[in-house]
């Protein structure tokens, strides 16, 4: 692909998450090709995991080890901004970075700034369109090509590729697929984009809703919902913050679960939401309306068990409560 005989539109992308991957593999093919892939905008270095070791994110480490310029402000500021109209920077590219990109950067380019999202717009902006997809059920999300704006993910949109969301999918496995998504709208459309060819259609705010960031507490089962609900929310949450109830004072962390073939598991019901049958090796918890079966437990400090080996471990009688807590909406509307 080429984008004409002018000279090649430089390109700079902003990101800090590995779902970024594949659009930073598709703008490396393509330097010097297409475009000139001239920076990387990423959140600093910082100290991660219990030895609180010094990292490079996954974008900043793709920029370093490709030999691409890179830049790790604070805050994107001003500087940044004279920068790219200095370089006579074409187009900036966004997607889960991480800051409010301020008018002065988002006018330096000479074509404009474009951010890819996680969801079908004007549906799941915000913070976690992923992790809301899931949580609420939902059997498709996508990918779209918008302009970045005052308002967040308000922009008028140009491309959207769109993602099943399977059965038994998880948040690690979706960001995966939407990250790849980006890469056949930057083939279909960036050489439209560079020549400001490009068309873009306005959202229907009327429509739109909003997840927010998520919170360790939002890992808190509540078994007040749903087994679906339940279930839905740890596919969700599998891999941050994670789905944990608590035995008295005691974490445990939930490492896989299974809705039951019937609304009781062969089990009868008491009615009390979070009461615990257990039935050989297995064990069930009431929920709103029925039972969910936990495979692996973890308690603090130790390692991720089958439920059979926790069991041995653990003296759990039947009918004892597994504390939950009280779980907030995910998303709003207006």
């Amino acid at each position: 692909m080429q984008v004409s005989e002018q000279k090649l539109k430089k390109v700079v992308f902003f990101g800090s998450d590995a779902i970024c991957l594949p659009a930073l593999g598709w703008l490396k093919g393509m330097h010097g090709i297409s475009l000139e892939f001239l920076a990387v905008v990423s959140q600093p270095d910082r100290r991660q995991g219990r030895g609180q070791k010094v990292s490079s994110n996954p974008v900043a480490e793709f920029a370093k080890e490709n030999g691409i310029q890179l830049f790790q402000p604070e805050k994107p500021d001003k500087e940044l901004a004279d920068w790219m109209t200095g370089q006579a920077i074409a187009i900036g590219l966004v997607m889960a970075y991480g800051h409010f990109i301020g008018r002065s950067l988002r006018e330096s380019f000479n074509i404009g700034m474009y951010n890819f999202h996680g969801s079908v717009l004007p549906k799941y902006r915000g913070a976690s369109p992923v992790e809301s997809a899931i949580a609420c059920g939902e059997h498709e999300t996508g990918v779209c090509l918008m302009e970045v704006g005052a308002q967040m993910d308000s922009g008028a949109v140009s491309d959207i590729e769109p993602v099943a969301i399977l059965k038994n999918e998880d948040a690690t496995t979706l960001r995966m697929k939407i990250g790849q998504a980006v890469v056949p709208i930057l083939e279909r459309s960036f050489e439209k984009l560079a020549s400001g060819q490009l068309t873009f259609k306005a959202q229907n705010d009327s429509e739109a809703s909003y997840c927010r960031k998520l919170n360790k507490i939002d890992g808190l089962i509540d078994f007040n919902l749903s087994s679906e609900a339940i279930y839905n929310r740890w596919r969700a949450f599998k891999t941050w913050p994670s789905s944990y109830f608590l035995l008295g004072d005691e974490r445990i962390k939930v490492g896989s679960l299974k809705m039951t073939e019937s609304q009781t598991g062969g089990l009868k019901s008491r009615g009390i939401k979070g009461a615990i049958h257990i039935k050989g090796d297995q064990l069930f918890v009431e929920t709103k309306d029925g039972l969910i079966e936990f495979l692996e437990l973890q308690k603090a400090g130790g390692r991720m068990l089958p439920v059979a080996d926790f069991l041995r471990g653990h003296h759990l009688d039947e009918g004892m409560i597994f504390s939950g807590g009280a779980s907030q909406p995910l998303i709003r509307r207006h």
